[in-house]
């Protein structure tokens, strides 16, 4: 039976906000404790982060830790799964390099995920090479390792989807190497993408919209009680909208039955909630205390958890280390068997050593 594998990673421009967590964090917890997959890769997109931080490095630097310690604190066990940088495995490199002979222009530009980010950054004409070319870098980071899994949100389809066209294409031409890729989306439709505190479509390091993983309890209240709600709600009688209110999309990724019992029992559940906040009568001030003790809940554990990482820093990059070599190896035996069906394993084939002194020799026969 084939194995199961799961890639996937963040850049490390920042600190982790909970968007990360309910979108991808939480579940890839939850399938490294499955027990349904054989091996567990988490990267740690370094080399991807430069290409639109290249003048900037030290802010990539800088993360790299934060991002680990965001994940240890999660529950990303290492010895169940291999945490590792993408810059020190030379290996994704050369593997994008190949791969970007299989790939025009036109279809890179084409990729809607591309086309969003560029315009978000504000690229336009000046879009450097790098980040240009991300899609086929990422397409080596997944088959590096064979993944057959990447759970991601669902900006990321259109970049899984590329990774998939040049899987098959690598394949049709050079016999069948590589593996195609599937998402796993999140389960929780609310979990899809969280909006920023501010309303914004995105949470964003960049707009300053984020509940960060590693915020402290005073923290994460006053940026819960100073979220953005139904700017038509003026009034505690007013009748109130839930969708595509901030709090209430907060409230479906985190909230459960067992919440309500324990800190707001007056509802059983979030419908129950809704249907009076859409009715009038209702407040936003309760409705953000209450999804302030939801969050706390939350977050507390793996604020702990933090702390007792943070007291440790060099075993911290020791266990980046180790991750790191580890990747590399598996990395190198999927870059062989390419170059090998690529025909470009010169000094590993004998027989290509010797059909050629065969040949030199005959013409000295003469």
């Amino acid at each position: 039976m084939a194995k199961k594998i799961i890639l996937t990673g963040d850049r490390p421009t920042g600190k982790l906000h909970i968007g990360h967590y309910v979108g991808s964090l939480k579940n890839r917890v939850l399938l490294q404790n499955s027990g349904d997959f054989d091996e567990i890769n988490i990267m740690i997109a370094d080399a991807q982060a430069l290409t639109d931080n290249f003048d900037n490095p030290e802010k990539v630097r800088q993360n790299i830790i934060e991002v680990a310690l965001d994940y240890l604190s999660c529950g990303i066990d290492p010895t169940k799964s291999t945490i590792f940088i993408q810059s020190q495995v030379p290996e994704l490199t050369e593997m994008t390099f190949y791969f970007m002979n299989l790939v025009t222009v036109a279809r890179v530009q084409r990729n809607p995920t591309v086309k969003a980010e560029i315009q978000q950054k504000d690229f336009e004409a000046s879009i450097p090479m790098g980040f240009f070319s991300y899609p086929i870098s990422q397409t080596a980071d997944i088959t590096a390792f064979k993944a057959t899994t990447v759970p991601a949100g669902e900006d990321q389809e259109p970049m899984i989807e590329q990774a998939r066209e040049i899987v098959r294409k690598f394949n049709s031409i050079y016999g069948e190497v590589l593996v195609e890729p599937e998402i796993l989306l999140p389960k929780n439709r609310a979990q899809l993408r969280l909006p920023g505190t501010d309303g914004k479509a995105k949470m964003s390091k960049s707009l300053g919209n984020c509940i960060y993983l590693s915020d402290s309890e005073a923290d994460v209240k006053k940026k819960v009680m100073s979220m953005f709600t139904d700017p038509n709600h003026l009034r505690v009688e007013d009748p109130g909208r839930t969708e595509g209110n901030p709090v209430f999309i907060y409230l479906d990724a985190f909230a459960t039955d067992d919440s309500f019992a324990e800190f707001w029992p007056d509802y059983h559940n979030l419908a129950e909630l809704k249907e009076h906040y859409e009715r009038g009568g209702l407040g936003d001030v309760k409705i953000k205390k209450f999804l302030n003790k939801v969050l706390q809940a939350e977050l507390s554990p793996i604020r702990a958890r933090r702390e007792e990482f943070e007291r440790d820093i060099p075993s911290v990059y020791a266990m980046l280390e180790e991750g790191s070599k580890k990747a590399e190896r598996e990395a190198a035996k999927t870059l062989q068997e390419m170059k090998h069906a690529m025909r470009i394993d010169y000094f590993e084939d004998r027989d290509l050593i010797a059909e050629q002194a065969k040949r030199f020799a005959e013409k000295y026969k003469k």
